[in-house]
């Protein structure tokens, strides 16, 4: 069975560093920028079912409104990544997630504020009264924090 994932979210959030940790078991402080899209592939077990995983990482935005349909369409469900640390990349979040449903209006999609581990959990109770009500599960692309599960709890939403 194979399902169809999208990461969006700002540039710089860490979308990248989460995919080639949760495909590879890596992560570089060297930062490069994606240009358009670029597709990896894993295999998943969930509930003994083998699950492959097209995960498309999106070139960063600031809007995204800004990044074609085309890379959206299709997708079985979205993972939604800001980075904790950079208040602009969760300011219009709400906005974000309504635009990204009313174009595909039946996925499940998971919020991940990454890059826990440059901030302190005042920091952290900020950011989760500034997003309220939306929820967001806090990763961690260099230190493998939360990524697995992320993506695991996707999949399995996208089972149902």
């Amino acid at each position: 069975m194979n399902k169809k994932v999208i990461l969006i979210g700002h540039y710089g959030v860490g979308k990248t560093s989460l995919v080639k940790r949760f495909v590879h078991s890596m992560f570089s402080e060297e930062y490069i920028t994606t240009i358009g899209v670029k597709i990896d592939k894993k295999t998943v077990t969930v509930n003994g079912t083998s699950v492959n995983l097209l995960i498309w990482d999106i070139a960063g935005e600031s809007s995204q409104q800004k990044v074609p349909q085309s890379y959206r369409l299709g997708a079985h469900g979205a993972l939604y990544v800001f980075d904790l640390s950079r208040p602009s990349t969760y300011q219009q979040i709400e906005e974000e997630i309504n635009s990204l449903k009313a174009l595909l209006p039946n996925i499940p999609v998971e919020i991940l504020g990454n890059k826990a581990d440059l901030v302190t959990k005042e920091e952290i109770d900020q950011v989760s009264q500034q997003i309220h009500p939306l929820k967001a599960s806090l990763t961690s692309a260099k230190t493998g924090e939360h990524v697995d599960d992320a993506f695991e709890k996707l999949t399995q939403s996208m089972m149902v």
